[in-house]
C-alpha cells in the first residue's frame, strides 16, 4: 500500500455565472408580458350579448368602461341593473364625474378621441342603458361602445 492516497476525479462544480443573468431576463420577461387588471369587478361578470358586426377598439389606453349587471354583494340587491364605475358600485347621477375624472387623466389633445364602453349583462334592462347614455350625452361624451360577444343571432 502507498502512504498517498491518489484522489479520485469527481465532476466539476457547476457553474453558477450566469444564474444572476437568466433570473434577471425572466424577470424582465415577466414585467413585459403580465397586464395589470385595471378594476377589481363588483359585479358578477357580464354575460355579453352577442353581436355579428363587431368592430375592435384602436387605442384602448382612451377607453373608459362601465359595467353593468348583477352585484355580487347582496346588500345592492338581485337586479341585474347595477352600474360599476372603476371600483366602486355606483348610480347613473355619478357617471359625469367618473367622465370628468377620465378625463383629467388624458392629454387634452386626447380628449377628442376618448370612448365609453359599456360591458352590460344580457339580463340588464334597457331603461338602465338609456339612464347611463343619457348621463354622457349631458358631458358630451359621445363617442359609445356597447361590447359584445362575436356570433350570430343562433349559436350553434
Amino acid at each position: 500500500m502507498s502512504k498517498f492516497k491518489k484522489k479520485k476525479k469527481g465532476l466539476p462544480a457547476v457553474s453558477t455565472a450566469s444564474l444572476p443573468d437568466i433570473v434577471f431576463m425572466l424577470l424582465f420577461f415577466f414585467m413585459v408580458t403580465t397586464v395589470m387588471r385595471e378594476s377589481d369587478l363588483q359585479i358578477e361578470s357580464p354575460r355579453l350579448p352577442s353581436s355579428t358586426e363587431v368592430k375592435k377598439l384602436e387605442r384602448k389606453s382612451l377607453v373608459s368602461t362601465i359595467y353593468v349587471g348583477k352585484a355580487k354583494d347582496g346588500k345592492y340587491g338581485n337586479s341585474y341593473n347595477r352600474i360599476q364605475l372603476n371600483d366602486k358600485i355606483a348610480e347613473p347621477s355619478d357617471i359625469p364625474a367618473f367622465i370628468f375624472l377620465e378625463r383629467d387623466n388624458v392629454s387634452e389633445a386626447e380628449v377628442p378621441f376618448m370612448t365609453t364602453s359599456i360591458k352590460a349583462d344580457k339580463e340588464s334592462s334597457y331603461g338602465t342603458l338609456a339612464d347611463i347614455r343619457e348621463k354622457l350625452r349631458d358631458v358630451n361624451a359621445l363617442k359609445l361602445s356597447l361590447s359584445v360577444n362575436k356570433g350570430g343571432a343562433i349559436d350553434k
